[in-house]
């Protein structure tokens, strides 16, 4: 067995100030350190998995990656529209003009007329997607909550003009307007408006007819024992529950009716045009001796004019979108587009 001496016990029992003063700052700084790196942890992973900073990072690389997805045609428009015939030539003038001019804005506004076909295109959109609103939220009601005969039959007729494509009908409604002297007007989109056969009306339905059924029944029943009428009912407390149903419906119709080209293009071939088919025709307006020819080189000023003319098309809905789009995201939640 070892011993110990009297100078190691005395080595024991009186041990040096500095040694315990380092020994205290070494636990210290490790008691220090790993505080640090758990809180340096915490920030990075996070105490679940898209909390931390990492997971932050890599959602915003993605959706930085698909904005710029969205955004380059947009950033490309208007990036043509600004150069001139000397920077469209040039290869190395990719994206930031040398020189930016308004002159291909000014060719499209008078080779568009830009002042009467943007009130055609908004008189067609706000007055069908109005007209859209009322009639598609009655039909989804009385779908949902009302005993109609044959209902079942009825919501499967809904989809069924929903899923046929437009193209298959054109021919016969063409025969019917044209008889009617109802081409080159507004009431080629506005009566099938009104009676719930507008552009997509099958989809407004049914997204009505999912909102209404979610709603409870109790409200009707209380509203029933106070004496009010199916009218009442559906004007006074229904439909004003479904604002958000309602403005999502509106968006979607006005961009669609905005948009439109195919059935612009059959039944309003004059006169009454709105922006879609002044962009097709604008070619020809631009470049009048080309009209009939159809192997010719198109002019690069004439290729950023059109830009320019696209880009004056798509700018009111995006401003409208841009003002609504709080609401739009909420009514979408509040839907049965989601379910």
């Amino acid at each position: 067995m070892a011993v110990r001496t009297n100078d190691e016990n005395k080595e024991g029992a009186f041990m040096n100030p500095a040694t315990i003063l380092e020994k205290v700052k070494v636990q210290i700084l490790g008691l220090l350190w790993n505080r640090k790196s758990q809180k340096v942890k915490m920030i990075v992973l996070g105490r679940n998995l898209s909390d931390g900073l990492l997971a932050k990072l890599i959602i915003y690389a993605l959706l930085s990656i698909v904005a710029y997805l969205y955004l380059q045609p947009l950033l490309y428009m208007v990036s043509t529209m600004l150069k001139n015939s000397v920077d469209l030539n040039d290869p190395t003038v990719k994206w930031i003009p040398r020189v930016v001019t308004w002159e291909n804005m000014t060719k499209a506004l008078k080779g568009m007329q830009y002042p009467e076909a943007i009130k055609n295109t908004a008189l067609i959109a706000l007055a069908c997607s109005a007209f859209q609103v009322i009639i598609c939220a009655m039909t989804g009601y009385a779908l949902a909550r009302l005993n109609v005969p044959f209902k079942g039959l009825i919501t499967g007729l809904v989809i069924l003009t929903f899923l046929i494509p437009p193209q298959v009908i054109i021919i016969p409604l063409y025969v019917i307007y044209s008889k009617l002297h109802l081409l080159n007007t507004i009431y080629v989109f506005l009566i099938p408006a009104v009676f719930g056969q507008g552009l997509k009306a099958g989809l407004f339905i049914l997204i009505f007819r999912q909102f209404f059924r979610a709603q409870p029944i109790s409200l009707e029943e209380a509203a029933k024992l106070d004496g009010a009428s199916t009218a009442r009912l559906f004007f006074g407390i229904m439909l004003p529950l479904a604002r958000s149903a309602c403005l999502v419906v509106f968006l979607f119709s006005f961009i669609w009716y905005w948009n439109m080209y195919y059935e612009p293009s059959v039944f309003l071939a004059k006169g009454f045009t709105p922006l879609s088919i002044r962009l097709d025709n604008l070619e020809n307006v631009l470049n009048p001796s080309l009209l009939g020819n159809t192997h010719f080189i198109t002019d690069p000023v004439t290729e950023a004019t059109k830009m320019a003319a696209a880009f004056m098309i798509i700018l009111p809905p995006i401003v409208v979108f841009m003002f609504l789009q709080r609401w739009f995201v909420t009514g979408i939640e509040r839907t049965g587009i989601v379910e």
